[in-house]
């Protein structure tokens, strides 16, 4: 193709979150993304994601795409695909502009393609670059959190050395640790994580997450657990997932 052509293709490495929904009701979903982000408008910063309807188990042959389209962007999350769907709700989806992807396709990993490279002189000197600065694996916070302060750690965990004040919200792609009162919103594996973890030496949250999977506490942290050391995570139980707290021992 001509270097001066119309159009180019080329690939991207492009990051798309999985938003796994177990139901297409507007007034269901609301009410989730309202817990779980507090209606924050760039909550997901801008991110595309694929609504993923796999782990849903019965939905009605109807849906109103456009609305479901329209409530996900009020935080930030942009729609562009479906998966899971039966073929009548992906024909409707696919009309209102959400094609249909493969399951798998969210997990494939593009096959690389290695050329034979053509013989060529050896320059007569070489300059090396210097070798890139590795991303951070952990993020470290040393600031009491406010309330309505969020803290976001990207691709990487995040320690939290001060208080997360009822009101204020931590999120990191990997495992979060806070070592101090957790009154805030803690959701770790933001990106899709489900083996990411919750530790904190004094659970007393508002709301905690792995993956997008969540349990908020209106009424309060159960008493065994309140102000107590304790983990969180994701546990399978009869073939689903569920958010599981236990204390932690530290001594």
């Amino acid at each position: 193709m001509a270097k001066d052509s119309p159009i180019q293709f080329k690939g991207t490495t492009l990051k798309i979150i999985q938003a796994q929904l177990r139901t297409t009701d507007h007034a269901a979903l609301h009410q989730a993304l309202t817990e779980l982000t507090g209606n924050s408008p760039d909550f997901f910063e801008n991110e595309l994601a694929v609504l993923d309807f796999s782990q849903a188990r019965a939905l009605p042959a109807v849906a109103d795409w456009a609305a479901i389209v329209a409530l996900v962007k009020q935080s930030g999350l942009n729609a562009v695909a479906t998966c899971g769907l039966s073929d009548t709700l992906a024909a409707a989806a696919a009309d209102a502009g959400l094609p249909t992807v493969g399951v798998d396709a969210l997990g494939r990993q593009r096959a690389k393609v290695e050329e034979t490279p053509k013989a060529a002189p050896e320059p007569p000197s070489v300059v090396v670059a210097p070798p890139p600065e590795p991303a951070p694996r952990t993020v470290i916070l040393d600031k009491p959190l406010r309330s309505g302060q969020r803290f976001y750690a990207r691709n990487c965990d995040l320690i939290v050395t001060a208080m997360v004040s009822a009101g204020a919200e931590v999120i990191a792609d990997g495992n979060i640790h806070v070592y101090a009162p957790l009154r805030g919103r803690a959701l770790a594996g933001a990106g899709g994580d489900k083996a990411a973890r919750i530790f904190t030496t004094s659970l007393e949250a508002e709301l905690l997450s792995i993956a997008g999977l969540y349990r908020t506490f209106e009424a309060g942290v159960p008493a065994e657990l309140l102000r107590q050391p304790a983990t969180v995570s994701l546990l399978e139980a009869g073939g689903d997932l569920r958010l599981s707290i236990v204390p932690l021992a530290l001594r």
